[in-house]
């Protein structure tokens, strides 16, 4: 069965990888929603666009153009063609991401190009509002959240292990930032979707993790074949 599955939460709290983990387990294809943000975000940074300048932001998007590709086992997000699956990393991105993610018009333009890739299905998405405007007929939506502090250290063991030095209060108030931004927008807030089954992964392992959501994702093919079968 074809689903897509949606996958929601606060900065930091493990949805790449859980969304990569199932994608990999069920061969769906993997679409990284933040990372279209990111993208967004270092192109603006990298091209002087003033993001509080609408004009400006409008004419900007529409020389922006994102995509994944799967290179050595790892998604990695093009803009306009260059591998930035590095640079979109960066504590410069992370800082201004939120702000811009905001915006309404960097919000339709990225939407608009994610339903696109959803129309494929069998699909698994991350991001803030996946299960709510993006996708809100996915058949399976996960909500994720982690204590703050577990989220900090999982973000700087990641930034470290790409090279990246980051300080851990810096990640912190950056991630507490992101969460009050990301929730309190006019445009698609994050908030649990009113079918999204909450996972709390403080305690849990990677593995436990992907265990619980593909638990999910069985009993719901399952559901949907004795439908089925009942029809």
């Amino acid at each position: 069965m074809q689903l897509i599955i949606a996958i929601d939460g606060h900065s930091s709290c493990g949805k790449s990888t859980l969304a990569k983990g199932l994608a990999k387990a069920l061969h769906y294809a993997y679409l990284d929603t933040g990372a279209m943000y990111r993208a967004v975000t270092l192109y603006f940074l990298d091209h002087g666009i003033d993001h509080n300048n609408p004009d400006a932001v409008d004419e900007a998007l529409r020389h922006i153009e994102i995509h994944f590709e799967r290179l050595q086992g790892k998604n990695h997000t093009f803009l306009n063609g260059k591998d930035v699956e590095r640079d979109i990393r960066e504590m410069r991105v992370s800082a201004l991401v939120s702000p811009v993610s905001t915006i309404s018009a960097v919000r339709r333009a990225m939407v608009a190009q994610q339903k696109a890739m959803g129309l494929r299905r069998s699909i698994v998405a991350d991001g803030r509002d996946i299960g709510t405007v993006v996708f809100p007929d996915a058949e399976v939506k996960i909500f994720l959240t982690a204590d703050v502090d577990v989220r900090t250290s999982r973000r700087h063991l990641e930034l470290a292990a790409r090279g990246i030095d980051a300080d851990w209060d810096s990640i912190r108030k950056n991630l507490l930032e992101r969460d009050e931004i990301d929730s309190t927008r006019a445009d698609s807030p994050l908030r649990k979707a009113d079918d999204a089954v909450v996972i709390d992964n403080t305690l849990l392992s990677e593995e436990e993790q992907l265990e619980m959501a593909l638990d999910m994702v069985y009993a719901r093919m399952t559901a949907s074949r004795k439908q089925n079968v009942v029809k």
